[in-house]
């Protein structure tokens, strides 16, 4: 007996789509004030519906250059063992290195996040496609470098990586309304940019 039934095929989709991440979102895990992954609706819809955070808190936006940020994840089954799990991982590159940007990088390497990626993909309606990384058990900040470059065309700024693992593929969050988060059902999540 069988623990799931696929329930669908997939063809071969006829629209073209961009690849890259154009913003990356930060909030700090402890925040949340209910897990995102609540009563299985992610694993069940593959779609984060619902984010509760803390009030005077919420996410922070990291605007990425264009071409040079990315997520991934890789994923790692055992059969002998009969589990399964998945390995998000987030690539930001920030240009230009800044006293600011040094005491922020230092606080995101000691905080555990929870990571949404904007990404340069469109759904139908033209709205950027988001998704959530590390919204079971967080990210960490695990790996990084910060460059001054050495000719004048070199780039001079940071590239951080960070890394987590979790039981489920990163969901997408439900489509929004006007700008990003501005979803009915989230509460508190408000965007600091600057």
């Amino acid at each position: 007996m069988a623990c799931t039934a696929i329930s669908k095929g997939r063809g071969l989709d006829c629209n073209r789509i961009s690849g890259g991440v154009k913003n990356i979102y930060f909030g700090v895990y402890d925040q949340f004030t209910a897990p995102i992954t609540t009563v299985g609706i992610v694993q069940a819809t593959g779609e984060i519906s619902d984010i509760e955070m803390a009030s005077s808190t919420g996410l922070y936006r990291y605007t990425t250059p264009l071409g040079a940020a990315s997520i991934s994840e890789s994923i790692t089954g055992s059969t002998e063992n009969g589990t399964i799990f998945y390995t998000p991982t987030v690539n930001v590159v920030l240009n230009k290195l800044t006293k600011e940007d040094q005491n922020q990088i230092k606080l995101l390497g000691q905080t555990k996040v929870v990571i949404f990626a904007e990404l340069n993909a469109t759904l139908a309606n033209g709205h950027n496609v988001i998704v959530g990384l590390g919204v079971t058990n967080g990210m960490n900040l695990n790996a990084g470098t910060m460059d001054s470059g050495a000719a004048f065309g070199d780039r001079n700024g940071y590239t951080l990586t960070f890394d987590g693992m979790e039981p489920i593929p990163f969901p997408m969050v439900a489509d929004y309304t006007t700008n990003p988060f501005d979803n009915g059902a989230f509460t508190n999540v408000s965007i600091t940019t600057s």
